[in-house]
């Protein structure tokens, strides 16, 4: 009996509460060098600017597509920064968005908003460009492969909608140019097949080869939309 009233005891006891734990240590933003601030101010504007051009601004669209390339900049640029200060990924991204909010403050308190931007923008062109080299452009036969990509796509989307049938239609254009240039190349039907399947697998590999969250498209469409213009139009 008494072993009994002593378990009862043990087990209705007071437990005492476990210690509370360390607040965590605030996140600070590395002193950056001039030249730092002004790589994270490129990436943060490339930012800014590749979102504006997903959600089609005006002025946003007159610079080159930075959705692709603006991205591994950006994530260049933070990576390196982490290795130089012998800080983190989150002390870095406080960095970053202390920038982003700086800029947008300045736009908007500015008579010219997208000049904020623009004013930065040159000499961080530039710096992309050396960083992350644009591709060339694609030859028709790429464009032809993109397009029934991209025809494939939406019509899976959207079944046999008018946007569907139009990349249809100027997949199939090009198709036919390409196989043209080959044929003008001396190559043989089958030799003209078999170009076309390396190139399409090759495509293929490449967009399987991306993360799972990089949607970002850097096939210049309106380099192969130029391409499916009528001949006497070009």
């Amino acid at each position: 009996m008494k072993s009994l009233l002593l378990l009862l005891s043990l087990q209705t006891a007071t437990i005492p509460a476990p210690a509370p734990e360390p607040a965590p240590a605030p996140i600070t933003a590395p002193a950056l060098t001039p030249a730092q601030r002004e790589d994270l101010t490129c990436a943060a504007a490339f930012a800014i600017i590749a979102s504006e051009q997903t959600r089609g601004v005006t002025s946003a669209l007159a610079y080159p597509t930075l959705v692709s390339r603006g991205r591994s900049y950006f994530v260049m640029t933070a990576e390196r920064i982490v290795t130089e200060t012998g800080s983190n990924d989150d002390a870095v991204g406080l960095a970053l968005t202390q920038i982003v909010e700086q800029l947008q403050g300045d736009a908007a308190q500015s008579n010219d908003p997208a000049g904020v931007i623009d004013a930065i923008m040159t000499p961080c062109l530039a710096k992309l460009d050396a960083a992350v080299p644009m591709l060339p452009p694609p030859t028709i036969l790429q464009c032809a492969i993109y397009l029934q990509l991209a025809f494939e796509e939406v019509s899976a989307q959207e079944g046999d909608s008018a946007s569907a049938r139009d990349l249809k239609t100027l997949a199939a254009v090009l198709e036919s140019r390409a196989r043209d240039e080959m044929r003008d190349e001396g190559l043989s039907g089958n030799e003209s097949d078999q170009r076309f399947i390396e190139t399409r697998e090759a495509i293929d590999a490449r967009e399987k080869a991306r993360g799972d969250d990089d949607d970002a498209a850097d096939v210049d469409f309106e380099h192969c939309f130029t391409l499916a213009r009528p001949t006497e139009k070009r």
